[in-house]
C-alpha cells in the first residue's frame, strides 16, 4: 500500500462539488485524512474563490488508474474538458504524491509542481502530512509552509461533511 495524497478544488457550487468529491473517495476508499478546508482566490485568471483542500489515503490502485478513476469522478460533476487550463471548474483532482515515487508513472508526473508553487495545496498537505517529506527535496512539508513566500490569500471556513465538522481543524 502507498500513501496518497490528493487535492481537492472547485470554485462552481463548491461545497456541493467538494462534498462529491470526498463522498467518492470515501466509498473507493477507506480510512481518509482529510484537512480543513480552505477558499482561496483564483490563481492565474479571474474567476470566483475556489474552495481546496487535501486528502490523505493508502491504496495499491496504481497511480495512472488511480488517475483516470479521479478524471471520472471529476466528469461526473460536470467538469468540462475544453476549457482553458487556467479557468472556472467544477471539480478539480490531482494526485500529489504516491508514496516516494518520482517521474512520469502511468501519465502522472510525480510529485505534483504545484506542491511548491501554490498556497492552496501547499498548507493543505503541511496540515496534514506534517513530517512527511517531499519526494525530491526531501524537505519536511511543516517546513515547505513555513518557509513559503509568495503572496497567495487563503483562509480555513468552516466545512461540514457526513454530519461531522471538518473545518477548520480544532
Amino acid at each position: 500500500m502507498s500513501r496518497v495524497y490528493i487535492s481537492i478544488g472547485s470554485n462552481q457550487n463548491t461545497k456541493a462539488n467538494v462534498r462529491a468529491a470526498m463522498d467518492a473517495l470515501s466509498a473507493q476508499f477507506s480510512e481518509l485524512v482529510v484537512s480543513s478546508v480552505y477558499e482561496s482566490e483564483a490563481v492565474g485568471f479571474e474567476g470566483e474563490n475556489f474552495l481546496n483542500l487535501v486528502v490523505g489515503l493508502s491504496t495499491d490502485v496504481p497511480v495512472g488508474q488511480l488517475a483516470e478513476w479521479l478524471k471520472q469522478v471529476e466528469d461526473d460533476n460536470g467538469r468540462e474538458r475544453n476549457l482553458p487550463r487556467f479557468s472556472s471548474r467544477t471539480l478539480d483532482l490531482d494526485v500529489l504524491t504516491y508514496g516516494d515515487a518520482v517521474g512520469t508513472i502511468g501519465g502522472v508526473e510525480l510529485p505534483r509542481s504545484e506542491i511548491l508553487s501554490n498556497a492552496f495545496v501547499l498548507q493543505p498537505l503541511a496540515e496534514i502530512a506534517p513530517d512527511e517529506r517531499h519526494p525530491v527535496n526531501g524537505q519536511r512539508y511543516a517546513d515547505l509552509w513555513q518557509a513559503y513566500e509568495r503572496d497567495q490569500r487563503l483562509w480555513p471556513i468552516e466545512f461540514e461533511w457526513q454530519g461531522q465538522r471538518i473545518s477548520p481543524r480544532g
